[in-house]
Protein backbone atom coordinates (compact mmCIF):
# COMPACT_ATOMS: atom_id res chain seq x y z
CA UNK A 1 0.00 0.00 0.00
CA UNK A 2 1.31 3.69 -0.65
CA UNK A 3 1.20 5.65 1.90
CA UNK A 4 2.72 9.23 1.77
CA UNK A 5 3.11 9.68 5.56
CA UNK A 6 3.94 6.02 6.47
CA UNK A 7 7.56 5.80 8.41
CA UNK A 8 7.64 2.32 6.46
CA UNK A 9 9.83 2.56 3.54
CA UNK A 10 8.03 0.30 0.89
CA UNK A 11 4.95 2.66 1.58
CA UNK A 12 6.11 5.97 1.36
CA UNK A 13 7.79 4.63 -1.64
CA UNK A 14 5.95 2.21 -3.07
CA UNK A 15 7.46 0.10 -5.96
CA UNK A 16 3.63 -0.42 -7.08
CA UNK A 17 2.80 3.50 -6.77
CA UNK A 18 6.27 4.20 -8.85
CA UNK A 19 5.26 1.83 -11.69
CA UNK A 20 1.37 2.43 -11.71
CA UNK A 21 2.82 6.25 -12.42
CA UNK A 22 5.58 5.90 -15.23
CA UNK A 23 2.50 3.90 -16.83
CA UNK A 24 0.49 6.55 -16.47
CA UNK A 25 3.29 9.20 -17.60
CA UNK A 26 3.76 6.96 -20.59
CA UNK A 27 0.52 7.06 -21.85
CA UNK A 28 -0.09 10.30 -22.25
CA UNK A 29 3.13 11.66 -22.75
CA UNK A 30 1.81 13.15 -25.99
CA UNK A 31 -1.60 14.34 -23.89
CA UNK A 32 -0.85 18.00 -25.15
CA UNK A 33 -3.90 19.29 -22.99
CA UNK A 34 -3.11 17.11 -19.91
CA UNK A 35 0.37 18.56 -19.96
CA UNK A 36 -0.54 22.26 -20.67
CA UNK A 37 -2.58 22.16 -18.06
CA UNK A 38 0.15 20.99 -15.74
CA UNK A 39 2.31 23.53 -16.64
CA UNK A 40 0.10 26.46 -16.28
CA UNK A 41 -0.45 24.74 -12.46
CA UNK A 42 3.64 24.69 -12.28
CA UNK A 43 3.59 28.51 -13.12
CA UNK A 44 2.34 29.25 -9.62
CA UNK A 45 5.52 28.05 -7.69
CA UNK A 46 3.50 25.52 -5.75
CA UNK A 47 5.27 22.59 -6.43
CA UNK A 48 4.26 19.44 -8.37
CA UNK A 49 3.04 15.64 -7.32
CA UNK A 50 5.47 12.85 -8.27
CA UNK A 51 2.96 11.86 -11.01
CA UNK A 52 2.53 15.50 -12.71
CA UNK A 53 6.73 15.58 -12.51
CA UNK A 54 6.68 11.99 -14.24
CA UNK A 55 4.72 13.54 -17.37
CA UNK A 56 6.68 16.24 -17.52
CA UNK A 57 9.68 13.86 -17.77
CA UNK A 58 8.17 11.77 -19.95
CA UNK A 59 7.04 14.95 -22.33
CA UNK A 60 7.09 14.53 -26.19
CA UNK A 61 6.30 17.59 -27.40
CA UNK A 62 9.07 20.22 -28.42
CA UNK A 63 6.68 22.92 -28.06
CA UNK A 64 5.45 21.94 -24.45
CA UNK A 65 9.19 21.32 -23.59
CA UNK A 66 10.06 23.91 -24.37
CA UNK A 67 7.99 25.90 -21.85
CA UNK A 68 9.51 23.33 -19.58
CA UNK A 69 12.64 24.75 -19.73
CA UNK A 70 11.61 28.07 -19.80
CA UNK A 71 9.82 27.79 -16.77
CA UNK A 72 12.81 26.12 -14.94
CA UNK A 73 15.24 29.26 -15.40
CA UNK A 74 11.61 30.97 -14.12
CA UNK A 75 11.13 30.00 -11.06
CA UNK A 76 15.05 29.70 -10.47
CA UNK A 77 15.30 33.56 -10.93
CA UNK A 78 12.41 34.52 -9.04
CA UNK A 79 12.78 32.31 -5.94
CA UNK A 80 16.69 32.35 -6.02
CA UNK A 81 17.72 35.10 -7.90
CA UNK A 82 21.68 34.88 -9.26
CA UNK A 83 23.13 33.57 -6.05
CA UNK A 84 24.91 30.31 -6.75
CA UNK A 85 26.34 29.30 -2.67
CA UNK A 86 29.87 27.85 -2.75
CA UNK A 87 30.94 24.55 -1.25
CA UNK A 88 33.96 22.26 -1.01
CA UNK A 89 33.57 18.34 0.39
CA UNK A 90 36.08 17.13 2.98
CA UNK A 91 37.18 13.33 3.12
CA UNK A 92 37.68 12.50 6.08
CA UNK A 93 38.47 8.35 6.07
CA UNK A 94 38.04 5.75 2.76
CA UNK A 95 38.07 3.08 5.31
CA UNK A 96 34.41 1.28 4.49
CA UNK A 97 33.06 -2.20 5.31
CA UNK A 98 29.99 -1.93 2.70
CA UNK A 99 30.24 -3.80 -0.50
CA UNK A 100 28.95 -0.72 -3.30
CA UNK A 101 29.29 -1.88 -6.44
CA UNK A 102 29.82 1.44 -7.82
CA UNK A 103 32.10 3.20 -4.83
CA UNK A 104 36.03 2.26 -4.72
CA UNK A 105 35.66 2.42 -1.00
CA UNK A 106 34.20 -0.63 -1.01
CA UNK A 107 35.77 -3.15 1.12
CA UNK A 108 37.12 -5.87 -1.70
CA UNK A 109 38.91 -3.05 -3.45
CA UNK A 110 42.52 -3.64 -2.74
CA UNK A 111 43.90 -1.44 -4.90
CA UNK A 112 42.81 2.09 -3.11
CA UNK A 113 44.84 3.08 -0.74
CA UNK A 114 43.25 3.60 2.79
CA UNK A 115 43.65 6.69 4.95
CA UNK A 116 41.80 8.43 8.02
CA UNK A 117 42.93 11.63 8.81
CA UNK A 118 43.76 12.49 12.55
CA UNK A 119 42.98 15.74 14.10
CA UNK A 120 46.07 17.39 13.14
CA UNK A 121 45.37 16.03 9.68
CA UNK A 122 42.31 17.26 9.48
CA UNK A 123 43.57 21.04 10.85
CA UNK A 124 45.88 21.22 7.61
CA UNK A 125 42.67 20.49 5.67
CA UNK A 126 41.02 23.15 6.62
CA UNK A 127 43.36 25.60 6.86
CA UNK A 128 43.80 24.78 3.08
CA UNK A 129 40.16 25.21 2.59
CA UNK A 130 40.12 29.01 4.41
CA UNK A 131 43.22 29.61 2.79
CA UNK A 132 40.82 28.95 -0.50
CA UNK A 133 38.13 30.91 0.57
CA UNK A 134 35.89 28.31 1.36
CA UNK A 135 33.16 28.69 4.55
CA UNK A 136 31.23 25.76 3.90
CA UNK A 137 32.31 22.33 4.10
CA UNK A 138 30.34 18.88 3.25
CA UNK A 139 31.67 16.40 5.43
CA UNK A 140 32.11 12.64 3.66
CA UNK A 141 33.29 9.18 5.10
CA UNK A 142 33.27 5.69 4.20
CA UNK A 143 31.27 3.60 7.00
CA UNK A 144 33.72 1.43 9.33
CA UNK A 145 32.44 0.62 13.02
CA UNK A 146 36.20 1.15 13.82
CA UNK A 147 38.32 4.19 11.97
CA UNK A 148 34.97 6.58 11.68
CA UNK A 149 32.59 5.62 14.28
CA UNK A 150 30.68 9.03 15.66
CA UNK A 151 32.73 9.64 18.01
CA UNK A 152 35.10 10.32 15.49
CA UNK A 153 32.69 11.88 13.19
CA UNK A 154 32.04 14.79 16.15
CA UNK A 155 35.58 15.38 17.22
CA UNK A 156 36.36 15.80 13.79
CA UNK A 157 33.56 19.08 13.66
CA UNK A 158 34.62 20.69 16.40
CA UNK A 159 37.99 20.37 15.28
CA UNK A 160 36.47 21.95 12.02
CA UNK A 161 34.69 24.51 13.62
CA UNK A 162 37.64 25.52 16.59
CA UNK A 163 40.30 26.63 13.17
CA UNK A 164 40.29 30.42 12.61
CA UNK A 165 43.00 30.90 10.35
CA UNK A 166 43.79 34.37 9.29
CA UNK A 167 40.48 35.88 8.08
CA UNK A 168 39.31 32.21 7.36
CA UNK A 169 36.75 30.17 9.05
CA UNK A 170 34.22 27.65 8.35
CA UNK A 171 30.84 28.58 9.02
CA UNK A 172 28.68 25.54 8.47
CA UNK A 173 29.61 21.74 8.70
CA UNK A 174 27.07 19.99 5.79
CA UNK A 175 27.65 15.84 7.15
CA UNK A 176 27.18 12.95 4.60
CA UNK A 177 27.73 9.71 6.36
CA UNK A 178 25.98 6.28 6.39
CA UNK A 179 22.71 6.08 8.16
CA UNK A 180 22.65 6.05 11.63
CA UNK A 181 20.62 5.93 14.90
CA UNK A 182 18.49 8.64 16.65
CA UNK A 183 21.23 8.99 19.20
CA UNK A 184 23.25 9.79 16.46
CA UNK A 185 21.55 12.39 14.51
CA UNK A 186 20.96 13.86 18.14
CA UNK A 187 24.50 14.63 18.54
CA UNK A 188 25.01 15.76 14.90
CA UNK A 189 22.35 18.14 15.60
CA UNK A 190 24.14 19.30 19.31
CA UNK A 191 27.59 19.24 17.36
CA UNK A 192 26.10 22.34 15.13
CA UNK A 193 25.80 20.71 11.57
CA UNK A 194 23.63 22.20 9.21
CA UNK A 195 22.31 19.86 6.62
CA UNK A 196 22.56 16.13 6.64
CA UNK A 197 22.70 14.66 3.63
CA UNK A 198 22.51 10.76 2.45
CA UNK A 199 22.04 9.45 -1.08
CA UNK A 200 19.43 7.06 -2.01
CA UNK A 201 21.73 5.70 -4.66
CA UNK A 202 18.57 3.79 -6.18
CA UNK A 203 15.28 3.65 -4.84
CA UNK A 204 14.45 0.47 -6.81
CA UNK A 205 14.72 -2.26 -3.85
CA UNK A 206 15.67 -4.97 -5.96
CA UNK A 207 18.41 -3.35 -7.50
CA UNK A 208 19.44 -1.40 -4.57
CA UNK A 209 20.24 -5.11 -2.86
CA UNK A 210 22.17 -6.29 -5.82
CA UNK A 211 23.96 -3.10 -5.75
CA UNK A 212 24.91 -3.24 -2.04
CA UNK A 213 25.57 -7.19 -1.27
CA UNK A 214 27.34 -6.56 1.73
CA UNK A 215 27.71 -4.07 4.72
CA UNK A 216 25.39 -2.49 6.77
CA UNK A 217 24.09 -0.20 3.71
CA UNK A 218 22.95 -3.18 2.28
CA UNK A 219 19.92 -3.03 4.32
CA UNK A 220 17.26 -0.91 2.16
CA UNK A 221 14.54 -0.33 4.96
CA UNK A 222 17.75 1.09 7.40
CA UNK A 223 18.67 3.67 4.57
CA UNK A 224 15.62 4.52 3.11
CA UNK A 225 14.69 5.49 6.38
CA UNK A 226 17.16 7.36 7.21
CA UNK A 227 15.73 10.81 7.01
CA UNK A 228 13.09 9.62 9.35
CA UNK A 229 15.21 8.91 12.11
CA UNK A 230 17.19 12.04 11.19
CA UNK A 231 14.20 14.43 11.88
CA UNK A 232 13.06 12.62 15.09
CA UNK A 233 16.50 13.57 16.09
CA UNK A 234 16.18 17.28 15.43
CA UNK A 235 18.38 17.47 11.96
CA UNK A 236 15.26 19.60 10.41
CA UNK A 237 17.45 20.40 7.36
CA UNK A 238 18.06 17.06 4.95
CA UNK A 239 19.38 16.85 1.66
CA UNK A 240 18.35 14.10 -0.93
CA UNK A 241 19.58 12.56 -3.80
CA UNK A 242 20.30 9.72 -6.04
CA UNK A 243 23.29 8.37 -7.96
CA UNK A 244 21.64 8.88 -11.71
CA UNK A 245 22.77 6.07 -14.12
CA UNK A 246 22.60 3.13 -11.28
CA UNK A 247 19.12 2.47 -12.08
CA UNK A 248 16.64 3.48 -14.76
CA UNK A 249 16.41 7.32 -14.38
CA UNK A 250 13.09 7.82 -14.67
CA UNK A 251 12.20 5.23 -11.31
CA UNK A 252 14.86 6.93 -9.22
CA UNK A 253 13.39 10.12 -10.50
CA UNK A 254 9.54 9.57 -9.10
CA UNK A 255 11.28 7.70 -6.04
CA UNK A 256 12.93 11.56 -5.22
CA UNK A 257 9.73 13.00 -5.36
CA UNK A 258 8.06 11.18 -3.63
CA UNK A 259 10.51 10.94 -0.65
CA UNK A 260 10.47 14.52 -0.70
CA UNK A 261 6.70 14.34 -0.52
CA UNK A 262 6.91 11.93 2.56
CA UNK A 263 9.04 14.50 4.55
CA UNK A 264 6.82 17.39 3.83
CA UNK A 265 3.51 14.88 4.57
CA UNK A 266 4.95 13.62 7.76
CA UNK A 267 7.30 16.43 9.35
CA UNK A 268 5.94 19.47 7.67
CA UNK A 269 9.44 20.01 5.50
CA UNK A 270 10.27 18.63 2.32
CA UNK A 271 14.07 18.05 2.14
CA UNK A 272 16.65 21.15 2.21
CA UNK A 273 18.92 20.40 -0.92
CA UNK A 274 18.65 17.62 -3.77
CA UNK A 275 21.81 16.43 -5.38
CA UNK A 276 22.18 15.22 -9.09
CA UNK A 277 25.49 12.77 -9.15
CA UNK A 278 25.97 10.62 -12.35
CA UNK A 279 27.76 7.87 -12.18
CA UNK A 280 31.63 8.67 -12.65
CA UNK A 281 34.56 6.82 -13.21
CA UNK A 282 37.24 5.87 -10.34
CA UNK A 283 39.79 3.37 -9.65
CA UNK A 284 38.46 0.28 -10.20
CA UNK A 285 34.70 1.37 -11.29
CA UNK A 286 34.05 1.89 -14.67
CA UNK A 287 30.60 3.58 -16.07
CA UNK A 288 30.24 1.84 -18.97
CA UNK A 289 30.12 -1.21 -16.47
CA UNK A 290 26.32 0.31 -16.06
CA UNK A 291 23.74 -0.06 -18.17
CA UNK A 292 21.74 2.59 -17.38
CA UNK A 293 24.01 5.73 -18.27
CA UNK A 294 21.92 9.37 -18.26
CA UNK A 295 22.72 10.98 -20.79
CA UNK A 296 23.37 15.24 -21.14
CA UNK A 297 20.11 15.88 -22.58
CA UNK A 298 18.06 13.67 -20.54
CA UNK A 299 20.49 15.05 -17.44
CA UNK A 300 19.25 18.46 -18.44
CA UNK A 301 15.62 17.57 -18.42
CA UNK A 302 15.75 15.85 -15.01
CA UNK A 303 17.75 19.32 -13.47
CA UNK A 304 14.52 21.24 -15.09
CA UNK A 305 11.61 19.53 -13.90
CA UNK A 306 13.60 18.82 -10.49
CA UNK A 307 13.18 22.48 -10.07
CA UNK A 308 9.63 23.07 -11.03
CA UNK A 309 8.07 20.18 -8.91
CA UNK A 310 9.93 21.10 -5.73
CA UNK A 311 10.68 24.43 -5.81
CA UNK A 312 11.83 25.49 -2.53
CA UNK A 313 14.51 22.69 -2.60
CA UNK A 314 18.25 23.76 -3.14
CA UNK A 315 19.72 21.93 -5.90
CA UNK A 316 23.70 20.82 -5.92
CA UNK A 317 25.83 19.65 -8.68
CA UNK A 318 29.55 19.11 -8.10
CA UNK A 319 33.13 18.74 -9.84
CA UNK A 320 31.62 15.07 -11.37
CA UNK A 321 30.20 17.25 -14.04
CA UNK A 322 32.12 18.95 -17.21
CA UNK A 323 32.14 23.08 -17.23
CA UNK A 324 29.78 22.92 -19.87
CA UNK A 325 27.36 20.36 -18.07
CA UNK A 326 27.49 22.94 -14.46
CA UNK A 327 26.81 26.19 -16.80
CA UNK A 328 23.99 24.28 -18.56
CA UNK A 329 22.62 23.25 -15.12
CA UNK A 330 23.09 26.59 -13.14
CA UNK A 331 20.63 27.68 -15.87
CA UNK A 332 17.74 25.30 -15.50
CA UNK A 333 17.56 24.84 -11.38
CA UNK A 334 21.01 24.50 -9.53
CA UNK A 335 21.70 26.87 -6.54
CA UNK A 336 24.68 25.13 -4.90
CA UNK A 337 28.05 24.49 -6.68
CA UNK A 338 31.40 22.77 -5.30
CA UNK A 339 34.51 24.50 -6.02
CA UNK A 340 38.56 23.15 -6.25
CA UNK A 341 37.09 19.78 -4.83
CA UNK A 342 39.33 17.03 -4.10
CA UNK A 343 37.84 13.63 -3.33
CA UNK A 344 40.72 12.12 -1.68
CA UNK A 345 41.25 11.87 2.03
CA UNK A 346 43.91 14.77 2.52
CA UNK A 347 43.96 15.96 -1.00
CA UNK A 348 44.02 19.97 0.38
CA UNK A 349 46.93 19.77 2.05
CA UNK A 350 48.95 17.62 0.03
CA UNK A 351 51.32 19.90 -2.56
CA UNK A 352 51.49 17.18 -4.79
CA UNK A 353 49.40 14.70 -6.55
CA UNK A 354 49.94 11.49 -4.51
CA UNK A 355 50.71 8.86 -6.50
CA UNK A 356 48.36 6.11 -4.14
CA UNK A 357 45.12 7.38 -5.51
CA UNK A 358 42.23 7.82 -2.58
CA UNK A 359 39.74 9.65 -4.52
CA UNK A 360 36.02 8.35 -4.77
CA UNK A 361 35.65 9.73 -8.39
CA UNK A 362 37.44 11.48 -10.64
CA UNK A 363 36.92 15.01 -11.61
CA UNK A 364 35.72 16.37 -14.49
CA UNK A 365 35.76 20.07 -13.21
CA UNK A 366 39.14 20.72 -11.76
CA UNK A 367 39.16 24.62 -11.97
CA UNK A 368 40.41 26.39 -8.55
CA UNK A 369 37.72 28.04 -6.42
CA UNK A 370 38.76 31.42 -7.77
CA UNK A 371 38.51 30.24 -11.40
CA UNK A 372 34.95 29.51 -10.77
CA UNK A 373 34.26 32.41 -8.52
CA UNK A 374 35.42 34.03 -11.75
CA UNK A 375 33.89 32.27 -13.79
CA UNK A 376 30.32 32.50 -12.12
CA UNK A 377 30.69 36.48 -11.73
CA UNK A 378 31.24 36.72 -15.62
CA UNK A 379 28.09 35.00 -16.44
CA UNK A 380 26.22 37.20 -14.02
CA UNK A 381 25.59 34.89 -11.11
CA UNK A 382 26.69 36.06 -7.75
CA UNK A 383 29.00 33.46 -6.19
CA UNK A 384 27.63 33.19 -1.94
CA UNK A 385 29.68 32.13 0.79
CA UNK A 386 26.73 32.84 3.15
CA UNK A 387 25.96 30.81 6.07
CA UNK A 388 23.19 32.90 7.97
CA UNK A 389 20.04 31.18 7.86
CA UNK A 390 21.71 28.05 9.42
CA UNK A 391 23.60 30.41 12.40
CA UNK A 392 19.77 32.58 12.49
CA UNK A 393 18.32 29.47 13.40
CA UNK A 394 16.23 30.13 9.95
CA UNK A 395 15.92 25.89 9.22
CA UNK A 396 13.64 23.63 8.72
CA UNK A 397 10.19 25.14 8.30
CA UNK A 398 11.22 28.01 8.94
CA UNK A 399 13.45 28.69 6.12
CA UNK A 400 10.68 26.26 3.83
CA UNK A 401 8.22 29.00 4.70
CA UNK A 402 10.91 31.91 3.46
CA UNK A 403 11.57 29.97 0.50
CA UNK A 404 8.12 29.70 -0.45
CA UNK A 405 6.46 32.80 0.15
CA UNK A 406 9.74 34.79 -1.66
CA UNK A 407 10.67 36.65 1.48
CA UNK A 408 14.27 34.61 2.03
CA UNK A 409 15.73 37.04 -0.84
CA UNK A 410 15.55 40.02 1.49
CA UNK A 411 17.96 38.15 3.14
CA UNK A 412 20.12 35.94 0.51
CA UNK A 413 20.77 39.08 -1.58
CA UNK A 414 22.95 41.42 0.45
CA UNK A 415 24.22 37.97 2.77
CA UNK A 416 25.14 36.93 -0.96
CA UNK A 417 26.82 40.29 -1.41
CA UNK A 418 28.30 40.82 2.01
CA UNK A 419 30.25 37.34 1.54
CA UNK A 420 31.57 37.74 -1.65
CA UNK A 421 33.09 40.94 -0.57
CA UNK A 422 34.83 39.15 1.83
CA UNK A 423 36.18 36.49 -0.50
CA UNK A 424 37.28 39.61 -2.68
CA UNK A 425 39.12 40.93 0.23
CA UNK A 426 40.84 38.29 1.09
CA UNK A 427 41.48 35.53 -1.56
CA UNK A 428 40.75 36.46 -5.04
CA UNK A 429 42.74 37.49 -8.24
CA UNK A 430 43.22 40.89 -9.50
CA UNK A 431 40.86 40.31 -12.04
CA UNK A 432 38.05 38.48 -9.73
CA UNK A 433 38.54 41.35 -7.62
CA UNK A 434 37.99 43.79 -10.45
CA UNK A 435 34.69 41.95 -11.79
CA UNK A 436 33.64 41.30 -8.83
CA UNK A 437 33.59 44.34 -6.92
CA UNK A 438 31.69 45.81 -10.31
CA UNK A 439 29.24 43.07 -9.57
CA UNK A 440 28.36 44.22 -5.84
CA UNK A 441 27.98 47.62 -7.25
CA UNK A 442 25.53 47.01 -9.91
CA UNK A 443 23.63 44.43 -7.62
CA UNK A 444 23.45 46.79 -4.49
CA UNK A 445 20.80 48.48 -6.87
CA UNK A 446 18.58 45.14 -7.17
CA UNK A 447 17.95 45.15 -3.28
CA UNK A 448 14.60 46.55 -2.60
CA UNK A 449 14.78 47.88 0.82
CA UNK A 450 16.34 51.36 1.08
CA UNK A 451 17.15 50.20 4.78
CA UNK A 452 18.60 47.48 3.73
CA UNK A 453 20.70 48.88 0.96
CA UNK A 454 22.05 51.43 3.36
CA UNK A 455 23.02 48.66 6.39
CA UNK A 456 25.06 46.83 3.43
CA UNK A 457 26.76 49.24 2.02
CA UNK A 458 27.67 50.50 5.43
CA UNK A 459 28.82 46.84 6.18
CA UNK A 460 30.67 46.37 3.07
CA UNK A 461 32.53 49.75 4.12
CA UNK A 462 33.63 47.89 7.52
CA UNK A 463 34.70 44.85 5.40
CA UNK A 464 36.73 47.20 3.28
CA UNK A 465 38.23 48.02 6.49
CA UNK A 466 39.13 44.68 7.91
CA UNK A 467 36.02 43.79 10.00
CA UNK A 468 34.06 40.12 8.84
CA UNK A 469 31.14 38.47 9.31
CA UNK A 470 28.13 40.65 9.19
CA UNK A 471 24.75 38.84 8.07
CA UNK A 472 21.02 40.01 7.79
Amino acid sequence: MYDVKSKKAEEFISHEEILDTLQWAKDNKSNYELISSIIDKAETMKGLSHREGALLLECDIDELNERITELARKIKEKLYGKRIVMFAPLYLSNYCVNGCVYCPYHYQNKNIARKKLSQEDIRREVIALQDMGHKRLALESGEHPIHSPIEYILESIETIYSIKHKNGAIRRVNVNIAATTVENYRKLKEAGIGTYILFQETYHKENYEMLHPKGPKSDYAWHTEAMDRAMEGGIDDVGLGVLFGLNLYRYDFVGLLMHAEHLEAAYGVGPHTISVPRIRPADDIDPDDFANAVSDEIFEKIIAVLRIAVPYTGMIISTRESKKTRERALELGVTQLSGGSRTSVGGYAEEEEDESRTDQFDLEDRRTLDEIVNWLIKLGYIPSFCTACYREGRTGDRFMSLIKSGQIANCCQPNALLTLAEYLEDYASPDTRLHGEKLIRNELEHIPHDKVRDLTVGYLQKIGSGERDFRF
